[in-house]
């Protein structure tokens, strides 16, 4: 991974930093000159069926950036809580003196026909709420060529089918994913004159911790009672145009480089799909 400084003094505030595609962006930021704040809960969360980061997951994270020679600020804190958001937005400002990106990574995927109510209402708080409330904490405190990403998902933009129905928690995923999609479009809109941007990144599968579970396992293979990853594998890119199972988090974080670079300044409002065509393979052509 070469240094080339495409986004070099800028400060990359990031949510879900602690593990997965959000510990990825930060390590692939700092590369590019960067510097971070990584927030993240560090904490299981009871509706979600697999471990949540941990503390150490976000200690590594810090390790990596370090490692780049970039500055780093891990914070504890939880994205549903919009006071949580507005501290961690002021220590960044404390810290670097100005914010320039910011990435709205944190998401559950709560899967399974057994979870309650519960699991839509945690899912949607944090994949939606938990985008808007880090957002609406930063924004006071961006400038003109500011970057806001949100990370949306290839489930947002799909029609529903059978294999998409995975109960509650599936739906809250659905909603709440599609509702970040017309969130970013309309603050694109009303940004723009302000000239700070507005984008959201679909992914399909990626491969980390969300993806790779037993529940999401059971989702991809009910014919069989303990599917293993092996066996889920085989079918997970029944959701592609293209045969391969899931994207790396590098193919996320490249699309992320992107749009927080000056390279895409003139770039907002964009719903930027790295989904293997799986969008393709349901719908027709809008212009």
């Amino acid at each position: 991974m070469s240094d080339t400084g495409r986004v070099a003094g800028k400060v990359v505030l990031i949510t879900g930093a602690a593990r997965g595609q959000g510990r990825n962006h930060a390590r692939r930021l700092a590369a590019e000159g960067a510097d971070i704040v990584a927030v993240d809960l560090c904490a299981d969360i009871d509706s979600v069926p697999y471990p949540m980061a941990t503390e150490k997951d976000l200690a590594e994270t810090v390790e990596q950036v370090e490692a780049l020679d970039r500055r780093i600020v891990p914070i504890r804190a939880d994205v549903r809580d919009p006071s949580a958001m507005a501290s961690a937005v002021e220590r960044a400002i404390a810290e670097f003196g100005h914010l320039d990106v910011v990435i709205a990574q944190a998401a559950v995927s709560a899967l399974g026909e057994e979870l309650t109510n519960q699991s839509w209402v945690d899912t949607v708080d944090i994949n939606l709420l938990g985008v808007i409330n880090t957002i609406h904490a930063a924004y006071p405190r961006l400038q003109p060529g500011a970057s806001i990403i949100a990370v949306g998902s290839l489930v947002a933009l799909r029609p529903r089918r059978a294999y998409d129905e995975a109960g509650p928690g599936s739906a809250g995923y659905k909603y709440a994913k599609l509702a970040v999609a017309q969130y970013i479009h309309e603050l694109a809109t009303t940004l723009a004159p302000h000239m700070i941007r507005a984008n959201a990144i679909h992914p399909t599968n990626v491969d980390s911790p969300m993806l790779q579970n037993e529940s999401t396992y059971r989702q991809f293979r009910r014919d069989l009672p303990n599917p293993t990853r092996e066996d889920a594998e085989k079918h997970f890119p029944i959701v592609h145009a293209m045969p391969v199972p899931y994207a790396t988090p590098d193919e996320i974080s490249h699309a992320v480089v992107y749009l927080a670079s000056d390279e895409s300044r003139l770039v907002t409002g964009m719903q930027l799909r790295v989904d293997a065509g799986g969008y393709l393979k349901v719908n027709a052509f809008h212009p």
